[in-house]
């Protein structure tokens, strides 16, 4: 019987057999929360799983949000809605 190593994401309980992606999932679900933080902080009338949802949609379309602020708008046009919503997954456990 094999041994496989697995990396278990507490966010989430995503499972991944690469540590490099575990932490990188990980990183992009912290940034989606304090995104989702920023946003019901801003904003008395957005609803939490709608901030969660606007949150994971930022963080995994960083580079192209980053590509956008740095002078090149056009680069949001690439953001599929299709994507950003049929994958969203919440964000499960707030530190």
């Amino acid at each position: 019987m094999a041994v496989v190593a697995m990396w278990k994401c507490d966010r989430d309980g995503s499972m991944f057999s690469d540590k490099k992606d575990a932490d990188a999932h990980d990183k992009m679900l912290e940034l989606a929360e304090a995104f989702a933080e920023l946003l019901t902080q801003h904003s008395s009338s957005i609803k939490e799983q709608d901030a969660e949802q606007l949150g994971l949609l930022l963080s995994r379309n960083k580079e192209l949000i980053m590509a956008a602020c740095k002078g090149k708008p056009e680069a949001l046009s690439q953001v599929s809605a299709e994507e950003s919503t049929s994958n969203v997954t919440p964000l499960a456990a707030k530190s």
